[in-house]
């Protein structure tokens, strides 16, 4: 088969050079001996389809350089346009009204029509406007863009060779793939080098096309009128008709090709062909088609304007906006899908293994498909990284190991939004603009900002969205500028810690024991002979409730061990637990000097809140009066502003007894409260009383 096979390539081969060299003889001649009028329309509907192939090819082309031979095809197809012109010129203006060229009629009588002069004027209206198209837009553009192009190319040349070489060096790819890389990257430099001499043929066709147009109407007035003694109507009608006619023959191939260059010189950095690229490009973003929807049915509404015309436009852009959001939609589906799959493939399950009871995530973030550029690997995945950060920074601030965060779509939420889940209940939920920064205002900034007022969803502070422009504008006046990333990580950190004592659970607790028990089984179990799960996980919940690292989960045992034989009460056991905690939880709050500023309470009022204890199933409450509650949390507020006025992080000092009854009388109103009792004190750090809270 291969020995029949070469001959006919070969054959081939040299028929497609003997007719490449045949057309080229007669392009030559074309400008020296005349031509028949039969052979001249068979020619230039060669032309016209010629140009119309190269355009259709460059269209399709992926790359550039794939269509190498376009800057030599371009020459060509110039010198054949312009033999046919040299050939056209010469029946027109030897034969006058006897001119019998059908192609050259045909056009001329579909421009100019029976409209007479007028007719004349129209088609030299549409003729000048075709050449000035060419001239001033598409081939003065096409030709900056070639030199452009040629340049940096040949600029980019030895850096592109350095890369290749440091990739052989590196083991990264094998000499032939260098050598074709290479061979690439030089064959890119030549075509656009040679582009760039090539533009210069169509800018230099458009000018002897005027020329031609204008020798065609000249001297065929004056062969007409002098040597044939024509009328000058006639003439004018005679040799105007025919120049447009002609004109516009040889001037659309022109055009043809000249779109052509401009389309492979301003494709450089393209890899797909032109139809796939706009495909692509114009399918990234449905609410553009939605904004255009709506700009046209309020412009058809307006009086004076076409709305049968706009109100039909709009609509079909609404409908292009739909379809093309169903079909992101369906891709992130799929594509979530695929990411299940591979993390079901890595833990070795099966669809097949499904659970009769499928069990809640511990920890879930769910995205509107808008937001999926921030976990898409493709694109960076800025937030995965966080949120493995922020895993890794909980473990060592609260001492509690949080789940694997499972990142999932939710087809019910808005695009730009996101929500987090705990246990599959929701817990927080807010907006995000892509590509727009947040500018918090911390309370010190009066400069307003351009740009969507909107509130800090982590803190609820006043805040702004706005333009990359505005970001260095914003950090200078104060603000504290975040990206939408960092949004979603800080929201998620203090999800964590207001919800930690949810997150832990029993499973959770177990892992924590077994990991402790290998460096100390007696203490773990001593505990766990006295303890329940159950029950060192409701201790573990009540510390992480208040911001209280259970991470030296030691001394918490130790703790338990000592005070469990003395009381089950788990509010005793925890405050046992806080006391010798006590150093860990003071230096929180203490400045340079080891100095603790607390607020005291009015023993009176201590003693109020302590008689009004109620013991219930989830823990002791202050039951007091309404009214006394009231004025309780009236005085206690008005204290915590002064001290917050003051640059002191609020803290009151009570009593052993007194303390969890304070913190639950004002969890409600005064979440972020810090509530200390004096044996948590460490004998080491100074306490300042910096005011007391009286009942009025």
């Amino acid at each position: 088969m291969a020995d029949t096979g070469l001959p006919k390539r070969r054959g081939f081969s040299q028929t497609s050079d003997l007719f490449v060299a045949i057309g080229a003889v007669v392009v030559v001649m074309m400008l020296i001996i005349p031509l028949p009028p039969v052979l001249l329309d068979f020619l230039q509907a060669l032309n016209l389809v010629f140009n119309l192939l190269i355009l259709l090819l460059v269209l399709y082309t992926r790359r550039a350089i794939d269509f190498s031979v376009f800057p030599t095809v371009l020459l060509v197809s110039t010198v054949f346009g312009l033999g046919l012109n040299v050939s056209s010129t010469r029946l027109i203006l030897s034969q006058g009204m006897k001119f019998e060229g059908k192609m050259i009629r045909a056009f001329s009588t579909f421009v100019i029509g029976a409209g007479g002069s007028e007719g004349l004027v129209i088609g030299f209206v549409i003729f000048i406007i075709i050449i000035a198209v060419q001239a001033f837009v598409i081939t003065k553009g096409s030709t900056r863009v070639a030199e452009v192009a040629a340049r940096f190319t040949l600029d980019a040349m030895p850096t592109k060779n350095m890369a290749i070489e440091a990739e052989y060096n590196s083991g990264a790819i094998t000499e032939e793939e260098a050598r074709v890389r290479k061979r690439e990257v030089q064959k890119e430099s030549d075509f656009y080098g040679a582009m760039d001499g090539a533009s210069k043929f169509v800018s230099g066709n458009v000018k002897i096309g005027i020329f031609i147009t204008v020798v065609d109407l000249v001297v065929g007035l004056i062969f007409g009128m002098i040597f044939r003694g024509e009328p000058f109507g006639q003439a004018i009608q005679t040799y105007a008709a025919l120049t447009i006619g002609d004109g516009l023959l040889s001037q659309l191939p022109s055009l043809f090709v000249s779109v052509a260059t401009g389309i492979i010189v301003t494709r450089s950095v393209s890899d797909g062909t032109f139809g796939s690229d706009i495909q692509t490009q114009f399918s990234q973003n449905a609410w553009v088609y939605f904004v255009g929807a709506g700009t046209l049915l309020v412009i058809g509404f307006l009086p004076g304007f076409p709305w049968y015309v706009l109100i039909p436009i709009a609509g079909a852009l609404a409908y292009i906006g739909w379809r093309l959001r169903k079909t992101q939609q369906a891709s992130f589906k799929k594509t979530m899908e695929k990411a299940e799959e591979k993390e079901r493939q890595k833990t070795g399950e099966t669809p097949a293994e499904i659970s009769p009871i499928v069990p809640l995530d511990p920890l879930a973030l769910e995205l509107g498909y808008g937001l999926i550029p921030l976990v898409d690997k493709d694109k960076g995945a800025e937030l995965l990284e966080r949120v493995t950060r922020i895993r890794r920074e909980s473990a060592l601030d609260l001492g509690l190991v949080v789940p694997r965060i499972r990142i999932i779509d939710n087809m019910r939420l808005e695009p730009s939004e996101y929500c987090f889940k705990i246990k599959g209940v929701e817990v927080a939920r807010s907006r995000i603009r892509m590509g727009w920064y947040l500018a918090i205002n911390p309370g010190s900034v009066s400069e307003e900002l351009p740009g969507e007022k909107t509130t800090d969803p982590t803190f609820g502070l006043p805040a702004v969205w706005i333009s990359e422009e505005n970001r260095e504008r914003a950090e200078r006046s104060g603000y504290t500028v975040v990206d939408p990333p960092a949004i979603i990580a800080t929201h998620l950190t203090e999800i964590i810690k207001r919800h930690a004592a949810e997150i832990l659970g029993r499973q959770e607790v177990q892992s924590i024991i077994d990991t402790i028990k290998k460096d100390y089984p007696a203490v773990v179990e001593e505990v766990t002979k006295l303890c329940s799960i159950g029950e060192i996980q409701k201790v573990l919940q009540g510390l992480l409730r208040e911001q209280v690292s259970i991470r030296n989960m030691v001394v918490i045992l130790e703790t338990l061990a000592d005070f469990r034989p003395i009381t089950k009460d788990t509010s005793i056991l925890v405050e046992k637990v806080r006391q010798s905690l006590g150093r860990q939880i003071c230096l929180q709050y203490v400045d340079d000097n080891h100095t603790l500023r607390v607020l005291t309470i009015e023993p009176s009022l201590i003693q109020k809140i302590v008689d009004s204890r109620v013991d219930t199933v989830n823990g002791p409450v202050a039951a007091l009066e309404p009214a006394v509650h009231r004025n309780w949390i009236r005085v206690l507020t008005r204290s915590v502003s002064a001290v917050l006025q003051s640059g002191y992080y609020p803290i009151i000092l009570c009593p052993e007894e007194a303390r969890i009854l304070i913190k639950n009388s004002t969890e409600r109103e005064i979440p972020d409260l810090i509530v200390l009792s004096v044996p948590e004190i460490a004998n080491d750090i100074k306490v300042e009383a910096i005011g007391e809270i009286k009942e009025e």
